[in-house]
């Protein structure tokens, strides 16, 4: 029996069933693996579960009123521009926003420096796009963000990480490196790193920036938290010391400090790069949400953001020392961690021979989680690392996650006596 064809003429009918699979995916597409801290976070949604693996702002703390009403605003003062398309690079209120705050942080921006991308995650892609080929070396904090692990290995990149201690980049490392690999960008976080939350001095800042001027070097600046300080002083931006004018690419975001839902982030950088990154995004999707970005922009002229963030802070801090009087109370003396002076992390180590992953599997029938931190490693990880973040939960439930945290330590260390 045959069937027709297209054409009109017939052939088998085996033929006329049959389907040849379709290509294989491309070869970034399966050679980069899932967020390990996504799959994390499926796991601890049920009721109960006290999780410091999230690194998510605390939903109690959003100005829900004052964002309603400036989106309210946004519909009343032009639904028809709010619903419309926009510009890729952003709308003009909210990118004068943006240079304001930067400038009142000591960096002097213009709006025509800033680009509005659809949270920072997209401005990073963006400047990855712009500037990364297959086999171009970028270097990375060691451990480093998930996410720009995750960004850099689709683009093909060979990610080196640069040697770090306790306060960051060690800045003489980094320069033997530049020599020795000739790599295109530094990509770093050094306000409140994720997921150390530890902070780059600003002598190792002025250091790096030195570095990439003599070696010729593009720094990649991602500074999501930096607004959430809760003691010491500020430190200027990498972007602002002298050798890093031309060439620092500087990410910002709203997310932690209005709402992440609203997908709002941006950059600034040099000119030629930020051209780059505006062409990257009218391939990616033209313009950032043009409903979002004014009522971001009426927010900014309405309320006072500062204001709203001081509470914020002042939230946060006391989560995060709760944290730490739990853990000095609770965990064995043979236990580590840090004091981050802001951010939403602490990074903490298990003793040796201890492994944060299987105590996570000890951890969740405690019902409470945690990020082991062996997968924000590049190259060798350390397995005795555990990120615990500490700004979605009271200081009472704080208290009782680390108590239940202590509760598995102890099961994870009786198994592992029980081994023969």
């Amino acid at each position: 029996m045959r069937a027709p064809d297209s054409r009109g003429a017939t052939v088998p009918a085996a033929a006329a069933t049959s389907a040849v699979a379709p290509p294989s995916f491309a070869a970034r597409a399966t050679s980069v693996e899932g967020s390990p801290v996504r799959e994390i976070l499926a796991l601890t949604e049920r009721p109960g579960v006290i999780s410091f693996a999230g690194g998510l702002p605390a939903p109690e703390l959003f100005d829900t009123e004052g964002l309603r009403a400036a989106y309210d605003t946004a519909f009343a003062a032009s639904a028809r521009r709010a619903l419309q398309y926009s510009t890729t690079e952003g709308a003009p209120e909210l990118r004068e926003a943006v240079a304001v705050r930067a400038t009142a942080r000591g960096l002097a921006t213009g709006a025509d420096d800033v680009l509005v991308t659809s949270g920072s995650q997209q401005a990073l892609a963006l400047i990855t796009g712009a500037l990364v080929e297959p086999g171009d070396v970028v270097l990375v904090e060691n451990p480093t963000y998930l996410a720009a692990l995750q960004c850099f290995g689709l683009a093909g990149a060979r990610v080196v990480p640069v040697p770090c201690d306790g306060e960051g980049i060690v800045p003489d490392a980094l320069a033997d490196l530049v020599v020795r690999e000739r790599p295109k960008l530094l990509y770093t976080i050094p306000t409140f790193q994720n997921p150390t939350g530890r902070t780059l001095p600003a002598a190792r800042r002025a250091a790096v920036a030195e570095t990439a001027a003599r070696l010729g070097l593009w720094l990649v600046e991602d500074d999501p938290y930096g607004d959430l300080r809760y003691e010491g002083t500020d430190v200027p931006w990498l972007a602002a010391h002298p050798g890093a004018e031309d060439r620092t690419a500087l990410l910002g975001s709203f997310s932690k400090i209005m709402a992440p839902g609203l997908r709002l982030g941006w950059l600034r950088a040099p000119a030629a790069l930020r051209r780059a990154a505006v062409v990257a995004k009218q391939a990616a999707d033209l313009h950032t949400s043009t409903v979002d970005q004014l009522a971001a922009a009426h927010y900014l002229a309405a309320s006072d953001l500062d204001a709203h963030v001081a509470g914020v802070r002042a939230a946060y801090r006391s989560r995060r020392d709760a944290l730490l009087a739990a853990l000095g109370r609770t965990l064995p003396a043979d236990c580590e961690w840090n004091r981050p002076e802001g951010g939403m992390f602490v990074w903490a180590r298990l003793p040796a021979g201890h492994d944060a992953t299987a105590l996570l599997r000890a951890a969740l029938p405690h019902d409470v989680a945690f990020v082991p931190g062996a997968p924000f490693f590049t190259g060798t990880p350390d397995p005795r690392t555990l990120r615990l973040s500490f700004t979605t939960h009271t200081p009472e439930e704080i208290a009782e996650g680390v108590s239940r945290l202590g509760a598995a330590l102890a099961d994870y260390r009786r198994t592992a006596d029980d081994r023969p």
